[in-house]
């Protein structure tokens, strides 16, 4: 059986993620990695710049609102990504659409507590014709311009109550959220800059067109052909992580694709697991020779496995918060090594938890300082920030 240990797999991260060479456009980079995370609207710009050379923010705008070849949307486990458009489809068909009925559960259950209407489903229904209506009407809005429009979804209620975690929330926030995981609106322009995720909305159909619906199980195999070729070789384990599936759909979808049984290594000392590769991605990778990178918090590279010791090492616990999400992160060679943060000015600084070589340390120094002058003075705070981040933004 093909072994494929953990030098490989850093190799193959490096060329297929874009980060020993640029891309030739923002499209490239959000369909090789799958989708940029996009729960924080920064990490998107930010992964993209990091593939891209020469990259300004404009080129994604331009792909995201412009030519409308990328679209932001909800997917894999219930995270927003920005992905281009054949496989949004993919993605509506084969995780998003399943959301759909947790999320109409919620909203039923906020509205029944709150009181809104005896009946809650045609209460929902009312306002959601009347959302494609304004949205028909008038083209893209923001909530609170909805909400002048279509006063019932300005109400406020009650959620969580009696625990620590009390808060109140709009009718518009839950259902639009519902209605864009059901595909019938988009988030297009926020309303502020490229941090911002205050989004207008707009019909889906008026946005992008209708999306082609493909069948449930066959959209789970091209997920998992793309995931493979992107990300692979990969473990079941990583695979049922990233796309919060069944093992069983998992395995039907590598089947599907008649994925081959490899073996690899899943940490730096060579402690070996099965994992899956495409039946003809078997041939060692060229080595691309040294590189360091810094990539955002929640990049797609990082957030792509659940076994992460081949090119994380010991540095879990300062890299990532409790729930799992990674901070911005220093890598050499396809390791991540570090992090990075902004001091209050804008400046880029950085922390390595391992000796990396005196040429390596330099090329960090001199990409904290060419990110530094991109960022033209523009911070950006995680939203999910992690031990090190902190210590490193009050230094």
């Amino acid at each position: 059986m093909r072994h494929l240990d953990a030098a490989e797999r850093r190799r193959r991260l490096l060329v297929r993620h874009h980060l020993a060479a640029p891309a030739a456009a923002v499209e490239q980079v959000a369909g090789d990695v799958v989708g940029l995370h996009s729960s924080d609207p920064a990490t998107v710009v930010l992964a993209a710049r990091a593939r891209l050379d020469p990259f300004t923010v404009a080129d994604l705008e331009d792909a995201l609102y412009e030519r409308r070849a990328l679209l932001r949307m909800l997917a894999m486990r219930r995270t927003m990504f920005v992905v281009p458009l054949d496989l949004a489809a993919v993605l509506q068909a084969s995780c998003t659409n399943a959301l759909v009925p947790g999320e109409r559960r919620k909203l039923l259950a906020m509205l029944h507590d709150a009181g809104v209407a005896q009946d809650v489903d045609a209460w929902i229904a009312r306002l959601e014709a009347e959302t494609m209506e304004a949205l028909a009407e008038h083209g893209p809005l923001a909530a609170n311009q909805l909400t002048k429009l279509i006063p019932d979804l300005a109400l406020q209620f009650k959620v969580a109550v009696g625990k620590r975690y009390e808060g109140t929330i709009g009718v518009s926030t839950r259902l639009l959220f519902l209605m864009s995981t059901q595909g019938l609106i988009a988030r297009t322009r926020p309303l502020g800059s490229w941090i911002s995720s205050q989004y207008r909305w707009a019909r889906m159909v008026d946005w992008i067109g209708e999306l082609p619906a493909p069948d449930a199980s066959a959209a789970r195999a091209e997920l998992v052909a793309r995931w493979l070729r992107a990300f692979g070789p990969g473990t079941l384990e990583d695979l049922a992580w990233w796309t919060k599936w069944t093992k069983a759909d998992v395995r039907a979808a590598l089947r599907a694709n008649h994925a081959v049984e490899v073996t690899v290594d899943v940490d730096d000392d060579g402690s070996p697991a099965a994992a899956w590769v495409l039946p003809d991605d078997l041939d060692d990778t060229p080595d691309p020779g040294s590189t360091v990178n810094l990539l955002p918090a929640l990049d797609p590279t990082i957030m792509g496995w659940r076994d992460r010791g081949w090119y994380l090492g010991p540095h879990r616990a300062p890299l990532f918060d409790r729930n799992g999400n990674a901070g911005p992160t220093v890598w050499v060679d396809g390791r991540a090594v570090g992090a990075w943060s902004q001091r209050a000015g804008g400046e880029v600084v950085t922390a390595l938890l391992e000796p990396v070589g005196r040429t390596a340390g330099r090329r960090v120094a001199a990409a904290a300082a060419g990110l530094t002058t991109w960022m033209d003075g523009v911070r950006v705070t995680p939203r999910f920030p992690t031990p090190l981040d902190r210590q490193l933004a009050t230094s």
